[in-house]
């Protein structure tokens, strides 16, 4: 079961301001994104169960966001190379951003806390934001089941 996480972002909020190396070596902005509506996923790890399962399930509805005029970037702390090798695995079309600094996932308040086996340990929480053409966020999911969270982003944009 998805963890909701308590996030200080909200509906309406300015979306913070990032830029990031990309899969294929170029540096992607928001502000370079400004008038396009934005989906930024966040996800744990590359190459994981369940980030491969949401990664794929973008990757399979691509071309229906595209003809929303949507543009989807996936985000993780991995490096460039971990995601160069999981979009080439797995024919990612969109970025994933590289975010070793940890700077995107802790200005959109998405690093903290997380358990797995009785372990506590920080990490990236799975959640969503799509930000509007204004730059500002216009929907965020908390709460990720990333078999469906695809159909859930692409139906909030219809």
């Amino acid at each position: 079961m998805a963890k909701e996480v308590s996030l200080a972002l909200k509906v309406g909020d300015p979306a913070p301001a990032f830029s990031a190396v990309a899969t294929d070596g170029s540096t992607i902005s928001l502000a370079g994104l400004k008038g396009r509506h934005v989906i930024l996923y966040f996800y744990p790890r590359d190459d994981t169960p369940g980030c491969t399962k949401e990664a794929c399930a973008f990757r399979d509805a691509y071309a229906d966001f595209q003809s929303r005029g949507a543009v989807v970037l996936g985000v993780s702390t991995d490096p460039v190379k971990a995601h160069v090798k999981f979009t080439e695995k797995f024919s990612l079309p969109f970025p994933l951003l590289a975010d070793e600094s940890k700077a995107i996932v802790q200005a959109y308040g998405v690093w903290g806390e997380k358990s797995f086996l009785g372990k506590t340990y920080l990490g990236t929480n799975r959640v969503t934001f799509h930000i509007g053409p204004d730059g500002r966020i216009a929907h965020v999911w908390p709460k990720v089941k990333p078999e469906v969270h695809a159909a859930e982003v692409l139906a909030a944009l219809a």
